[in-house]
C-alpha cells in the first residue's frame, strides 16, 4: 500500500478541502450503487491512497480521510472536533485543584446544524431504517420544497467550511488553534502565525496527529498540503513542514498554496499592500524551501477570468471560489490515485497512472529543478470534436495560478495533462484511445509544444 497524508492549514484551505472530500465521497457512493453508470463502478481509482480503514469501539468499520486539518478555534461551526463516528467524549475536569477561589462556568449553546446537514442526517437515518425494514415516509413534495431551501442556503449563507461537508472525519483529523483571542482577519501576520505554532503545545499536538496517520500507514509515499499562502497560517504550515523535513527527510511534499479572493480585496491602503507583499514574500520563500513542488492557486477576480467562462460564481463567496479550485485539485491529483496497469496492458477506464514521487520528480524537470508549477484548467473539458488544431483543447486551458503571463512560451516546459470525463461532439463519453489520439494530433499540429508532456486520462 502506498498512502498519502493530506494536510489542510487555514480557513480557505479548509473550504477547498471540504469540496475536495465531498467529491471523493460522491465517487465512493456512485461506485457502490449497482444502478449507476458502470463507468463509476469501474473508475479504477485507489481510494485507499487517501483514505484509512478503521473500527470504532463498537466494532463498526469506518472509512475516513487520512487528513490533518488546522483552523481557528470555533471555525468548525456545528461540527465537533472529535467527529461523530467514534463518540469519544472530551476529557473531564482534572482532580488537581490549584485555585481556591470561586469558579464560574460560561458555556454557549452548541451551534445548530443547518438545513443541509439536517438533510444528511435524515438520509443516514433513512438508510439505516431501510436496512431494518422501516421507512420515514417523507413525501416528494416536502423534499422538493426543502431542496430549494437547501440550494438557497448553500448559495448565500455558508459561514463555515463544515456547513457543506458531507464527510465523517477521524477524531485525530480536526485541530483547532485555541487560545489566540483574536479575530481571523487579524491573523494576517506571518510573525503571529509563527508564535501561534511555537507557543504552548500546539506544534507538538499537530505533529502528533500527523504522526498518527503516518505510523499506521504501510508505506507513506508523500504529503499533499493545501495551505493559505498569506498571513499567519502560512507560518504555521512552514513550521510544520520544517518538522516533517527533519522527521521524514526522504518523503516528498507537494504543496498547493491557495489564496482566497477576500485576502486580495481587503487591502485599503498602500501601507497595507506593502505589508501584505512583504508577508507574501517571506511566506512563499519558507513554504517553498520545505516543499519538493509548490503550486500557487487563487486568482484575485476568479469570476472575471477566462477560467470562469462557463461558470457562474461570485468572488466574495468562498463557497463558490473554493469549489472551482477543489475541482482543479481533484483533477490534478488523479495520476497518483489511479490503479496502475502493467507496461503492456491497457485499461478501458484509466491511462497514465504514476506514483506520487514520480509525479513530483517529473514536474520538477530533474535537471532544471523546478520548484513552482502553474495550474491550468478548463471547466468543463471541451468536446473532442475531431478538429486537429490547437484551439480545440489547448486554447481552453486557462491559468488558476495568479500573475502568469499567458503569451510567453517556454520551449523547455514539462507538463502533466489530465483529462477526465471528456465527451465527443455527439455528447457520448469519449474512450481512452480517442482522447489520446486527439491530444497527439493537437500537439502534432501545434506551432509550439512542451519539451515533455505526460498524459493521464480517466473516463
Amino acid at each position: 500500500m502506498r498512502e498519502i497524508v493530506t494536510v489542510q492549514v487555514g480557513g480557505f484551505a479548509n473550504f477547498i478541502g471540504s469540496h475536495f472530500w465531498n467529491f471523493q465521497d460522491e465517487l465512493l457512493g456512485l461506485a457502490s450503487d449497482p444502478n449507476n453508470d458502470p463507468v463509476f463502478r469501474n473508475q479504477c481509482l485507489n481510494m485507499d491512497v487517501l483514505y484509512r480503514t478503521g473500527e470504532t469501539q463498537q466494532g463498526v468499520l469506518t472509512y475516513t480521510p487520512r487528513l490533518v486539518s488546522v483552523g481557528f478555534q470555533g471555525s468548525l461551526g456545528s461540527m465537533s472536533s472529535r467527529g461523530v463516528l467514534y463518540n469519544e467524549s472530551s476529557p473531564g475536569p482534572s482532580d488537581v485543584v490549584t485555585w481556591s477561589g470561586s469558579v464560574s462556568t460560561h458555556a454557549s449553546a452548541p451551534r445548530k446544524k443547518n438545513l443541509f446537514l439536517q438533510r444528511l442526517y435524515e438520509e443516514e437515518q433513512e438508510s439505516f431504517s431501510m436496512i431494518n425494514g422501516t421507512s420515514s415516509g417523507k413525501s416528494d413534495s416536502q423534499r422538493e420544497i426543502q431542496d430549494k431551501d437547501i440550494v438557497e442556503l448553500l448559495d448565500n449563507h455558508v459561514e463555515f467550511w463544515t456547513d457543506f461537508s458531507k464527510v465523517h472525519y477521524h477524531p485525530q483529523s480536526l485541530y483547532e488553534l485555541g487560545g489566540l483571542w483574536m479575530d481571523p482577519q487579524d491573523f494576517d501576520n506571518y510573525g503571529i502565525g509563527k508564535d501561534a505554532f511555537s507557543e504552548g503545545f500546539r506544534g507538538e499536538e499537530i505533529c502528533e496527529r500527523l504522526r498518527f496517520f503516518v505510523e499506521e500507514s504501510d508505506h507513506i509515499q508523500g504529503f499533499q498540503f493545501v495551505v493559505d499562502d498569506s498571513g499567519g497560517f502560512s507560518a504555521v504550515a512552514a513550521d510544520l513542514l520544517e518538522n516533517i523535513a527533519d522527521e521524514y527527510a526522504n518523503t516528498p511534499v507537494l504543496l498547493f498554496s491557495v489564496r482566497s479572493p477576500s485576502s486580495q480585496m481587503n487591502l485599503r491602503s498602500r501601507k497595507q499592500t506593502i505589508f501584505r507583499e512583504l508577508h507574501d514574500t517571506v511566506s512563499f520563500s519558507r513554504l517553498a524551501s520545505f516543499s519538493k513542488l509548490i503550486v500557487p492557486v487563487g486568482l484575485p477576480f476568479l469570476s472575471e477570468s477566462k477560467a470562469s467562462t462557463f461558470l457562474r460564481i461570485e468572488n466574495e463567496k468562498p463557497y463558490h471560489c473554493s469549489a472551482v479550485y477543489a475541482a482543479a485539485l481533484h483533477s490534478a491529483t488523479l495520476p497518483y490515485r489511479m490503479e496502475p496497469v502493467g507496461p503492456t496492458a491497457d485499461s478501458f477506464d484509466v491511462s497514465g497512472a504514476v506514483d506520487f514521487n514520480g509525479f513530483v520528480q517529473m514536474l520538477a524537470g530533474q535537471a532544471r529543478q523546478n520548484t513552482v508549477v502553474i495550474l491550468d484548467a478548463a471547466m468543463p473539458a471541451p468536446a473532442l470534436n475531431g478538429k486537429q488544431h490547437e484551439q480545440s483543447l489547448l486554447g481552453n486551458l486557462q491559468p488558476l495560478t495568479p500573475e502568469v503571463s499567458e503569451d510567453v512560451e517556454d520551449l523547455q516546459a514539462v507538463e502533466s495533462m489530465i483529462i477526465h470525463g471528456a465527451l465527443r461532439s455527439d455528447g457520448q463519453r469519449a474512450s481512452i484511445s480517442e482522447v489520446k489520439e486527439t491530444v497527439n494530433a493537437i500537439y502534432g499540429h501545434a506551432i509550439t509544444r512542451p519539451m515533455f508532456c505526460h498524459l493521464s486520462v480517466a473516463r
